[in-house]
């Protein structure tokens, strides 16, 4: 008989990127291109925000298909721990939101949520969201964590 061991810390790592690329492409499509509220760099010319934000495109891309490569890889040897993906796809969604939010936003002033009056409620709804998944990624880590050592 042969047992597959479930890889909780791989399904953890492989979520997070998919997590952080899923993030990165919601921020991209929607408030890049749709809204077009901001580029990824918005303090010189309309070519150089254009050009970021392709640049924030493939470097999305690269991490949805590390992701997909790491979650599929896990998937066929039977190792996937979904709990434990759950966890990390939240841990890197709200990881890449608050980090946008704390450092690209406010720290290195590459562009804000909206240009407005007003950012704080911007500021706050977007890094409430990253902060909000990150405590649900907690709270799904712990539980995939004493459902393994229950095991």
């Amino acid at each position: 008989m042969n047992v597959t061991t479930v890889d909780a810390r791989g399904s953890l790592i492989a979520a997070i990127f998919l997590g952080v690329g899923l993030m990165a492409a919601v921020d991209e499509i929607i408030f890049h291109q749709v809204l077009a509220w901001h580029h990824f760099f918005d303090r010189s010319t309309l070519a150089v925000s254009l050009m970021s934000d392709g640049l924030l495109h493939a470097a999305e891309l690269l991490m949805l298909a590390a992701g997909f490569r790491l979650f599929l890889t896990l998937s066929r040897r039977g190792a996937l721990s979904r709990m434990h993906a759950w966890a990390g796809l939240c841990f890197g969604a709200g990881g890449f939101q608050v980090f946008d939010g704390l450092v690209n936003h406010k720290l290195l002033r590459l562009h804000q949520v909206r240009y407005v009056d007003q950012l704080w409620p911007y500021d706050l709804a977007w890094n409430g969201f990253g902060a909000l998944l990150l405590v649900i990624a907690y709270l799904i880590w712990q539980r995939a964590r004493r459902e393994t050592i229950d095991q």
